[in-house]
């Protein structure tokens, strides 16, 4: 099996598993996401990668299938970012959010056993951290560092 598996994608619409020699739906693809297999859709027109269109797509079937994840004022949120100066800083510290959280989110499920409350403090705990670290480094990454920080709540404190 290779690394990763290529998907092909047709000017039919149809999408060709290649290692599995046979058409698939936007639901397979799904399971291959959630399985965590590394895959890549491939138009056969032009061999251009189609993989992040397939996954919106399969969002947006998502959004509007069942109760939705991302609520409007969200995602006008997430829209106002493109195209600023912001956008390569906002993806890096949604993207790392997110992994903190898958992270977070495992380390639950192995530790179950343990006690409930005391693993949700802790689980609690962390999350302020890690969300407390994420915004220190956007806003880091912003040039709004420690010092500015504390220049602008000492200018606050005399007013």
């Amino acid at each position: 099996m290779t690394a990763e598996r290529i998907i092909k994608k047709y000017p039919n619409r149809r999408l060709y598993d290649t290692e599995l020699s046979r058409y698939i739906t936007l639901a397979d693809v799904r399971a291959l996401v959630m399985q965590g297999t590394p895959f890549r859709v491939l138009d056969t027109a032009n061999d251009a990668d189609l993989t992040r269109s397939i996954l919106l797509q399969i969002m947006l079937e998502e959004e509007t299938g069942g109760e939705p994840l991302f609520s409007a004022n969200m995602l006008a949120q997430i829209i106002r970012f493109y195209g600023g100066t912001m956008q390569g800083m906002f993806a890096h510290y949604l993207e790392q959010s997110l992994e903190a959280f898958a992270r977070q989110q495992q380390h639950l499920a192995e530790d179950l056993g343990t006690k409930p409350f005391e693993l949700m403090g802790r689980m609690t705990e962390r999350n302020l951290e890690l969300w407390a670290n994420a915004q220190k480094e956007f806003l880091r990454a912003a040039g709004f560092g420690e010092t500015s920080a504390r220049e602008d709540s000492d200018s606050t404190e005399t007013s």
